[in-house]
């Protein structure tokens, strides 16, 4: 909702909201930042509705009993979903790139944007995460930039089915796995998405997005991967700690390219932010130009520093694929791994804790520890019958260390008592900002 509401103030409208988050005392700095843009903020009671003529924007996550729903339903206020002002914004543009998939959205959104703002086309971008390359003192949280170039650049999201409402010249498929929907879900909203782009970029190393798109036989379309007949592809990687290296094979030219961000997943995700930067015009040597100075996002394996030699790592990572990438980046180098994880919500644990549990029984080796607590509740009606514990027995069932502790605090306390010098301590999650401040507080722990 922060970057939308961005979005709408600088084209000039005036804009105000209310928050859960507000009137629980969590996030004083990104409200404090939204104030001092103009934007009036209000408790979550109703109180910032006063006329029919007002707009009701609220994400799909809001639940028709909050008061602010029932005082626009009273005064006749029009109401939209997050998603469907984003798409009138989006399919207004000149030209659109959107980019789809169960992982890896916002870093390659994060990417293009980054691509196609070095390369002089000053686009507008709608990111669900803080792009490291736009933060400035007067933009700390710069999760959107506006642009008076022709190009919105927007992530699309596939859980609530919004996808399905954007109609991009560019459409990116990173891929397609098990998260908020099962995979029959999953394959038609992809489909969908991919037949009605001008262009579809797609991952050619995953099985899903191969058997989904391959058979559409769709014109213009572009392939990345690692495999041989990629039409953007990578060979002769190297792994860095902080970065990689890898050479680019593109429209029959080869370019050597550095990235600053870690992973081979981030190599796949470069190759698909290139090919969608060329699919709009950009050329292939400065796109791979640019890529290297892209810096990353928030909680995207964003290290947050190191003492008496333990560095901890702040993360998104909350889905099996998500996480497999994590971990994956992490043993590539030695040292032993001290992984938190705190569930994104009690529904996901039911939809996928038995994926989430293989994925740390085979990733994490024995001298590991894995530890959660319950899963992020913020408040509003849900199922609690499945918790996080289901996820550590199953881990610790495959002989591997693993914990539940309810509380993210006490998770704090034994996280600091565990540590060693060599260890990397990463702290997994989403939907909760205060994560960040959790790793922070464990760096802080960790120097004293």
């Amino acid at each position: 909702m922060l970057p939308l509401a961005n979005i709408v103030h600088d084209a000039g409208a005036s804009v105000a909201g209310s928050d859960r988050a507000l009137d629980q005392g969590r996030l004083g700095p990104k409200f404090a930042w939204l104030q001092s843009l103009g934007i009036d903020l209000f408790s979550q009671d109703g109180s910032g509705l006063v006329s029919g003529d007002q707009i009701l924007i609220a994400s799909a996550a809001i639940e028709d009993s909050v008061p602010d729903i029932a005082k626009a339903i009273a005064l006749g206020c029009t109401r939209m979903t997050r998603a469907q002002l984003l798409a009138d914004l989006f399919n207004a543009a000149p030209r659109s790139v959107a980019v789809g998939g169960t992982s890896g959205k916002s870093t390659v959104t994060g990417m293009i944007g980054w691509i196609l703002t070095d390369s002089g086309h000053d686009p507008t971008i709608m990111n669900g995460a803080v792009m490291k390359n736009f933060v400035a003192d007067d933009a700390p949280f710069a999760s959107a930039r506006v642009g008076q170039g022709d190009v919105f650049v927007s992530e699309v999201d596939e859980s609530d089915g919004s996808i399905a409402l954007f109609t991009p010249e560019v459409a990116v498929l990173n891929n397609v796995s098990l998260d908020h929907r099962s995979l029959e879900e999953l394959r038609q909203l992809f489909g969908d998405f991919a037949r009605k782009a001008k262009v579809c970029v797609w991952n050619a190393d995953d099985a899903e997005t191969v058997a989904l798109v391959a058979p559409m036989a769709l014109a213009d379309a572009i392939n990345f991967g690692f495999s041989a007949d990629a039409n953007f592809r990578a060979t002769d990687i190297t792994d860095l700690p902080l970065g990689s290296r890898f050479t680019l094979h593109a429209m029959g030219e080869a370019y050597p390219v550095t990235l600053i961000v870690p992973g081979r997943h981030n190599i796949a995700n470069a190759l698909a932010a290139i090919a969608s930067s060329v699919a709009l015009g950009v050329s292939v040597a400065q796109a791979a130009h640019s890529i290297e100075s892209f810096c990353g996002l928030a909680r995207r394996f964003d290290i947050v520093g190191t003492a008496n030699d333990i560095t901890v790592i702040d993360d998104f990572g909350h889905n099996p694929d998500k996480i497999a990438a994590t971990l994956a980046t992490m043993k590539a180098f030695p040292g032993r791994i001290i992984a938190f994880f705190q569930p994104h919500g009690y529904g996901p644990i039911r939809v996928m804790g038995a994926e989430l549990a293989d994925v740390f029984a085979d990733m994490l080796g024995a001298d590991d520890h894995l530890i959660l607590c319950d899963p992020v509740y913020f408040g509003g009606t849900v199922d609690k019958s499945i918790g996080s514990q289901s996820i550590t027995d199953a881990v610790t069932a495959a002989d591997r260390n693993a914990e539940y502790i309810p509380s993210r605090e006490e998770c704090g306390n034994r996280i600091v008592e565990l540590a060693r010098r060599g260890d990397r301590i990463v702290i997994m999650g989403a939907r909760d900002d205060t994560l960040s401040a959790f790793a922070v507080n464990i760096l802080q722990r960790l120097v004293g």
